[in-house]
């Protein structure tokens, strides 16, 4: 959430942040609120100290025998009360569209972030690894998968309808080496796991921005307000929703692997063959609290732990800094990894890696204490990134190992997980 004060005493920089987003917010509206808004509060404070001194007078007049005056008296704090019970409501209702009016403007991108319309204008950071060369045709994962007997897309649809995974045999077992090697690897790194709830509450969705923007977007249950996550983002950063963590405890690094569900509402093309853009799907999420002068280092750090993990898998890959139009809602500075996939002779998105600032922070509450450096609490800064999107992952691993007579062979990292196995085959 944005800034209140920020806002109103920077609109030209405000304006200026959503012309390079895109994105048409009303700080008119916004600014005219807040003017009202302040207003009444300072209307009713000088009534309250009118209301105050008029109360105090009363006990005074009492003792002087001033019967008539004191009633006069008692007369105006009643009027007054009635006055400002009038402007309060007044005035809370103003707050509480000022409250959903912050809540629906998108995060202020950092000035670094490059200026762009969409993502053809991504600028490319680095790239690793070269994309092999083919002494044969290679097939695409929605060929390869069934031809092993790993991938049932049909199946699929028959249990739940179009864009489902069915996933058999060694195509199972490829899915939880993938999970378990993620998770390891980052435990190895300093994160700490996490195990969290699937299902999360209105107020959690909120905290992390999914809600009220991407309200279309999500899986609802038939219970009022609880959802299906979409990324293990949503349990993690709420972990500390309405919590002062101390100053000592950060940077905290988390890591989960969940079940994710997105309604993708809208999208179309090739991403709709196998398993790149699917309703429900497996990802290892990344999610960090820092302090607001490490965060960028942190952030930096979240890149290099999701590109360790394609550097181990030896899978080519890319990174992009995401353009002031391509950026997501939350984010002030994003990365997207992007895996080299054949079946697109091209780099298709594996995670994105964005800090948020105190932007979520604020949404959810989160703060920290720090008593030598200064008084009261701070918002923190909230990062997240996926480590990996394991779906896709998996996808990046059938094409890139594929062999010429349609077996994979099996990455070295993943064979521990796999049972020393080396290649995936046609199941007898």
């Amino acid at each position: 959430m944005l800034d209140a004060r920020f806002v109103r005493e920077n609109p030209d920089v405000v304006r200026a942040k959503m012309k390079a987003r895109h994105f048409d917010w009303d700080i008119d509206t916004f600014l005219d609120l807040d003017a009202q808004n302040r207003s009444l509060i300072a209307q009713v404070e000088q009534l309250q100290a009118k209301r105050n001194a008029s109360s105090k007078s009363i006990g005074q007049l009492m003792g002087q025998g001033k019967q008539e005056e004191a009633e006069a008296a008692k007369a105006e704090v009643a009027g007054l009360k009635d006055q400002i019970a009038e402007l309060n409501a007044r005035q809370s209702e103003l707050a509480e569209k000022l409250h959903w009016l912050l809540m629906t403007g998108p995060n202020l991108i950092d000035d670094s972030v490059p200026l762009g319309k969409d993502d053809s204008e991504n600028p490319e950071a680095r790239r690793w690894g070269t994309p092999r060369e083919w002494d044969f045709e290679p097939k695409p994962h929605w060929d390869l998968g069934p031809a092993l007997g790993i991938l049932d897309m049909e199946r699929a649809a028959k249990l739940s309808g179009s864009r489902f995974v069915l996933l058999g045999g060694l195509g199972a077992m490829l899915e939880r080496a993938l999970i378990s090697f993620f998770i390891d690897t980052h435990l190895q790194r300093g994160f700490k796991e996490w195990w969290p709830p699937v299902i999360v509450n209105r107020d959690s969705l909120l905290g992390t921005a999914q809600l009220p923007k991407f309200e279309e977007d999500l899986f609802k249950t038939t219970t009022e307000g609880m959802y299906l996550i979409p990324t293990a983002e949503v349990p993690l950063t709420n972990i500390h929703r309405d919590e002062i963590l101390d100053a000592s405890q950060l940077p905290l690094r988390y890591c989960a692997f969940t079940p994710c569900f997105r309604e993708e509402a809208g999208s179309a093309g090739r991403d709709t063959r196998g398993i790149i853009r699917v309703h429900q799907f497996d990802k290892v999420e990344m999610v960090k609290f820092a302090k607001p002068e490490e965060s960028w280092d942190e952030l930096e750090s979240m890149v290099g732990e999701a590109e360790y993990l394609l550097q181990q898998l030896k899978l080519p890959y890319r990174v992009v800094t995401l353009c002031s139009g391509d950026i997501g809602f939350s984010a002030a500075k994003c990365y997207d990894l992007e895996v080299w996939l054949p079946s697109y002779n091209n780099y298709k998105e594996i995670s994105s890696c964005s800090n948020c600032v105190d932007f979520q922070a604020r949404r959810a509450n989160i703060r920290y204490r720090d008593p030598e450096h200064f008084k009261g609490t701070r918002y923190v800064h909230t990062l997240n990134g996926s480590g990996l999107a394991v779906g896709r992952c998996m996808a990046a691993v059938m094409e890139n190992y594929q062999n010429a007579d349609g077996t994979i062979t099996i990455p070295e990292v993943l064979r521990p997980y796999m049972g020393g196995r080396e290649k995936i085959e046609p199941e007898a």
